[in-house]
């Protein structure tokens, strides 16, 4: 492990090959691009409609879990620095079994997220476009964005740095916009006027009962989904520790500004019970704000978001295969061992992105109503068993040699650490209280069973190929 002092040439190149070319900035936006997902700009109208205001609580107790998760990753990655993904630290605390049933888990819970976004991206394109073919849009952008990946990190950075941007700028102008609307007492064409108080209008906590409140938590889960991504680019960042800790310290702040705040402006400009599930609330708020070109905006939002999303997944999944391929030593796996010229793992980042190609066969599936929905759920499901997994590797770090008692310590972790793993078990639950995500759910049960066993009796006890 190199320490925080060590000289460039050895902090900028890692034993593996792969290059130290990130850099705070980078991180930083990289971090906040990942907090905010399309469901924020897309998916809070449902939850709106299902919840009212309530929904500021389910997005802060949610927030405060993915936190303490974020810093229990952030203490064994501050401890372990040059390791690629957090799940490595599942198989080195846990063992090789679990470590595998978690890396593959996670990697094919990337590569159903890749194929959401692209279903989706798809479409949004269409909206301007309805008579492109929806496979050549999603090939153009994969294309695009697999090229991008398989040049250098730096490059990825760059990139991502704009595409949060983006996402940055169109909420900071909605809460700019709607802050103006409600202080000037801005009235809709039904009379109703912009304030604070219609946070209060025929306030419930379970307006529409409390199955309808539970449903919403799924989709305010996934909203939160890869939050733990800018952990995966720390292998490749300049001063890791430094910028280690700014990024995940600062993810409540990301939370509260641009969930919490965004969602308190929407519902205090209009009463909550205006908003449908079809519709975006950052449409209906710029189009009170009399900007007529308030879809095309945010359709060009979230594509951006979309994207950034494909972006993140592919360089996410790339090192996750790469990790995979290491401590397996598949003659299968051996050319995604490789290293380009450039410190990129260009041939794992190619194989998982030739795999998001199923997405324009799952979207011609005719038995499946919501292709994005469906995909969407059944990667949530991966993703829990991966988090509760990384909370037990934290529990086992910390009676382990490799603890530092100066370190990144996750506070309080006796009482949060378990707090998280029973919040993240009851979210699971929750998932069996919306229709669209039953099928999904008990999939991944099977998944869980039938892989999970297949990984214990077959990996049980043994030692990872190689150490990363």
């Amino acid at each position: 492990m190199k320490k925080s002092g060590a000289g460039a040439a050895e902090s900028d190149i890692n034993p593996d090959g792969t290059r130290r070319t990130l850099k705070n900035r980078h991180v930083q936006m990289i971090a906040i691009g990942g907090t905010i997902g399309t469901g924020l700009f897309l998916g809070s109208g449902s939850t709106i409609s299902k919840t009212g205001p309530s929904i500021l609580f389910i997005y802060a107790l949610i927030g405060l879990v993915f936190f303490i998760m974020m810093r229990a990753i952030g203490e064994m990655l501050y401890a372990s620095p040059q390791e690629h993904t957090f799940v490595a630290f599942i198989t080195k605390y846990l063992g090789l079994a679990p470590g595998l049933f978690a890396g593959w888990s996670y990697w094919l819970a990337i590569i159903l997220g890749g194929t959401a976004e692209l279903t989706a991206i798809s479409i949004y394109v269409k909206y301007w476009f309805p008579n492109w073919n929806a496979a050549l849009i999603q090939l153009f952008f994969l294309i695009i964005l697999v090229s991008i990946n398989s040049l250098t990190a730096r490059l990825f950075g760059s990139t991502e740095f704009w595409f949060a941007m983006i996402k940055i700028v169109a909420i900071i102008a909605l809460i700019v916009i709607g802050l103006i609307m409600i202080f000037t007492g801005f009235k809709d064409p039904n009379g109703q006027t912009s304030s604070f108080r219609n946070l209060t209008y025929h306030f419930q906590f379970f307006p529409h009962g409390i199955n309808s409140f539970i449903s919403g938590i799924p989709m305010v889960f996934f909203a939160f989904l890869s939050m733990e991504f800018v952990s995966i680019t720390i292998g490749e960042t300049k001063s890791p520790r430094h910028v280690l800790k700014k990024a995940i310290n600062e993810t409540v702040y990301r939370i509260l500004i641009f969930y919490i705040g965004a969602l308190t402006i929407i519902m205090s400009i209009a009463r909550w019970t205006s908003f449908s599930p079809n519709t975006s609330p950052f449409v209906l708020v710029f189009k009170l704000a009399g900007i007529p070109a308030a879809a095309t905006i945010i359709n060009f939002v979230v594509i951006t978001s979309a994207a950034s999303s494909i972006n993140s997944l592919l360089f996410s999944s790339g090192r996750h295969l790469y990790q995979l391929s290491m401590e397996t030593n598949s003659k299968l796996l051996k050319p995604v061992q490789k290293i380009s010229k450039s410190g990129v793992p260009a041939n794992a980042v190619r194989m998982s992105g030739a795999l998001f190609l199923i997405a324009p066969i799952i979207s011609s599936i005719p038995a499946v109503q919501s292709a994005f929905d469906f995909i969407g759920a059944a990667a949530s499901d991966l993703y829990l068993f991966v988090y509760v997994l990384v909370i037990f590797a934290l529990l086992k770090y910390k009676s382990s040699s490799d603890y530092m008692a100066n370190g990144f310590k996750m506070p309080a972790y006796k009482i949060t650490a378990p707090l998280d793993i029973i919040a993240f078990g009851l979210i699971f639950i929750t998932l069996f209280f919306n229709s669209d995500d039953v099928v999904p759910a008990i999939g991944s049960i099977i998944w869980l069973i039938i892989f999970g066993g297949f990984c214990y009796l077959r990996y049980h006890g043994k030692e990872p190929a190689h150490e990363m």
